[in-house]
């Protein structure tokens, strides 16, 4: 099972914090640092000391890492127009070497799009569809052609469709970094992962919930004639994990969590207790886990995991 570190810098962080919290995340042996893509501190309290944009934070992480995959989970269809996010994460590759992905989303919070003056129209999904189709457009028009699409929110004419990234990680073979597709929904976003991504993520759901909602991807994958042994799937769930049960309930109220909310949500407790359900999570037909990190100054915690956790899952 891959192990991915999961950040959500808005709540307060500085692009020094991450870079910490990412090079440990490659000294100690994770897959990949991910970090969320918003603007705004969610909850009390003042945020500072202020936003970090996801890829203008990748694209420095992509020159003081060198092993380590790293992305968004997941950047909103409201912040960018396709044809320059297509410009900015294939460079952002390219600065990595190859070890880019990109997490696309419908965004939800609206707060932070009347803070920024970022549009937010009611509905986002058509957004969705059509940054997927334009992004695995650009990136797997074959170099010396030209890229075209018209629709109802984007129309692109003529374009050069260039720069392209390292990854040949495009669903026909060519370029094209992975695409993670995340959600809980029961029909549009499983066929949207079945037709443009590399992985589903099933975001914070109820543990119980894990084992439908990878049956159901799996089903729009088998609708389109997909194999779904081809799209790999994973869960996003909080981390708050101790040596003793002191050291978890010390780490589950410096995030301001309750212990018994974060054993039922998420990988908590004792380093059995975290063992244990991940492999649940791995008997369910999770492939990877993103390790949602909240306390982003305790690196004991990481190393603790490490340690302690990864050399005793299968």
């Amino acid at each position: 099972m891959d192990l991915r570190i999961f950040t959500e810098p808005q709540q307060g962080a500085s692009y020094d914090d991450l870079l910490a919290v990412a090079q440990a995340t490659e000294t100690l042996g994770f897959d990949g640092f991910f970090r969320s893509d918003h603007y705004l501190r969610m909850g009390e309290g003042d945020g500072l000391p202020g936003p970090t944009d996801a890829w203008t934070t990748l694209a420095g992480l992509a020159r003081e890492t060198s092993r380590i995959r790293l992305g968004t989970l997941v950047s909103s269809v409201t912040y960018r127009y396709p044809g320059v996010l297509a410009i900015q994460v294939a460079q952002v590759d390219q600065m990595a070497g190859g070890r880019v992905e990109l997490g696309l989303g419908t965004g939800w919070f609206a707060a932070e799009h009347a803070a920024y003056g970022i549009p937010f129209p009611a509905k986002r999904f058509g957004m969705l569809e059509e940054q997927l189709e334009v992004l695995t457009g650009l990136w797997s028009t074959p170099v010396g052609q030209t890229f075209g699409f018209e629709g109802e929110h984007y129309t692109l004419a003529d374009s050069p469709a260039l720069p392209k990234p390292v990854q040949a990680a495009g669903l026909g073979g060519g370029a094209g970094v992975p695409v993670i597709v995340g959600g809980n929904g029961a029909k549009r976003t499983p066929a949207l992962a079945a037709r443009f991504a590399n992985e589903y993520n099933a975001a914070f759901p109820e543990i119980d919930a894990i084992p439908g909602l990878f049956a159901g991807v799996g089903r729009a994958c088998e609708a389109i004639g997909r194999d779904p042994r081809t799209l790999t799937t994973s869960a996003a769930l909080v981390l708050a994990v101790g040596a003793d049960e002191a050291e978890f309930s010390r780490r589950a109220a410096a995030i301001g969590r309750e212990p018994a909310e974060l054993r039922e949500h998420g990988i908590a407790g004792t380093v059995s207790e975290a063992v244990d359900r991940l492999g649940a999570l791995a008997e369910m037909g999770a492939e990877r886990v993103y390790l949602q990190v909240l306390d982003l100054g305790d690196l004991e915690h990481l190393d603790l995991v490490a340690r302690e956790i990864m050399p005793r899952l299968g």
